[in-house]
């Protein structure tokens, strides 16, 4: 792969993304990290602290540690993984706590299965990262809550959200755009993903039994026969929203292959290699003539979203990859790089770190979305970089 080369990965990651989050949003006054930094680079130390972030910052840092063994690595991801469990973790009802106020007090106590499902993944990493005890006994704790509290015994896969105290919370939603529905394929796909790490050092029969559900679960429930993923369900599984969300249905050809793989189960692998050309195809749709993925198409009221998010793109870059390497089809190889040309060329902030939120449908910087915050995180694009050194 002459001309996508592994130093720029290396480059991108370790004197681009990871100093942008070390020097702009750790918090030397209240610990933790900085709520929001916005796309002009303003900081704003009184915002509110997300659970997301943290666990996101977390994993990132720990994989970085795990790869280049170098000690700001390893004292970010300790910061994070220290905050997480000191000022996020429940300690009367268990679990993550969804937000808290810039001082670490908590503001909203809900229990987001997409979150804790991100702890698992922080927190696991930091253990295959450093063989800390403590982090694989948080996880695997979290694994047994969702489990207990999550899991739809009679019907199947996880219900989104519950109260501070694991009861039934009338609205279950993510973010303000997503549909009020008790399944989603977002937060399955981000169940899948530390179930997935947390089975690297922990592969009990248990949680082998849940990671092989939750696979199968996609196979048979969330991918439609299109090949793109159904994004929301009734606790029954009717499909309760017909939109193309072309950045999810790239990062699930390739987080379903890992899990594959991780479990080691051979019929199943081969089910799940069987299947992602379509998803492949179907996410594709969306590739523009630059080489960037657009974000979504609304079936039903014909709007699309031709922003170009900085996550969007890259995961496009790591789904090609890895259709190129398990199928050696050309046209896969060319679309990750042209992605990859895409994002040095538009969403790096060449002169203050990060990238940018997105570009605009008409080819403007959009600085009004967070350069760091709620959603906007470090995994995504140190994710790319990474999957890339790893596999160059």
């Amino acid at each position: 792969m002459e001309e996508i080369a592994k130093q720029e990965f290396v480059d991108e990651l370790c004197l681009n993304i990871l100093p942008f989050w070390i020097n702009n949003v750790i918090d030397a006054d209240n610990g933790g990290f900085i709520g929001r930094v916005s796309g002009n680079g303003d900081k704003h130390t009184d915002a509110p602290k997300g659970a997301i972030l943290n666990a996101r910052i977390l994993w990132t840092f720990s994989a970085a540690y795990r790869l280049f063994n170098k000690p700001e690595y390893l004292e970010t991801a300790t910061r994070a993984k220290e905050y997480l469990l000191t000022y996020f973790w429940d300690n009367e009802q268990g679990g993550i706590f969804w937000q808290l106020a810039a001082d670490g007090t908590p503001l909203d106590k809900k229990k987001q299965i997409y979150a804790q499902g991100f702890a698992i993944y922080g927190l696991s990493e930091y253990a295959r990262a450093t063989g800390d005890s403590d982090a694989l006994e948080k996880a695997v704790e979290l694994y047994q809550l969702i489990e207990k509290y999550s899991f739809d015994q009679n019907l199947n896969g996880y219900q989104e959200a519950f109260t501070g105290e694991w009861g039934e919370i009338a609205d279950v939603r993510l973010s303000d755009k997503d549909a009020n529905e008790k399944k989603t394929m977002n937060t399955h796909l981000h169940i899948l993903e530390p179930y997935t790490n947390l089975y690297r050092i922990w592969p009990t029969a248990e949680l082998k039994n849940s990671l092989r559900n939750l696979i199968e679960l996609f196979l048979d429930k969330i991918l439609a026969p299109s090949g793109h993923l159904q994004l929301f369900f009734d606790e029954q599984w009717h499909n309760k929203q017909n939109i193309f969300s072309y950045g999810h249905d790239i990062e699930a050809s390739w987080l379903l292959y890992e899990a594959a793989v991780v479990l080691g189960e051979t019929d199943l692998t081969d089910r799940v290699i069987a299947v992602i050309p379509a998803i492949v195809k179907a996410a594709s749709e969306g590739l523009q003539p630059d080489g960037s993925l657009i974000y979504e198409k609304n079936l039903v009221t014909g709007h699309v979203d031709s922003d170009r998010h900085w996550w969007v793109q890259a995961e496009a870059v790591v789904g090609f990859w890895y259709a190129y390497r398990l199928y050696g089809r050309e046209e896969y190889l060319e679309k990750a790089k042209a992605c990859w040309s895409y994002i040095k060329n538009n969403l790096v902030d060449r002169n203050n770190g990060e990238w940018y939120w997105s570009i605009k449908a008409d080819g403007s910087i959009n600085t009004s979305d967070d350069k760091a915050g709620f959603w906007k995180c470090p995994y995504h694009n140190g994710r790319m970089c990474m999957e890339m050194i790893e596999a160059l």
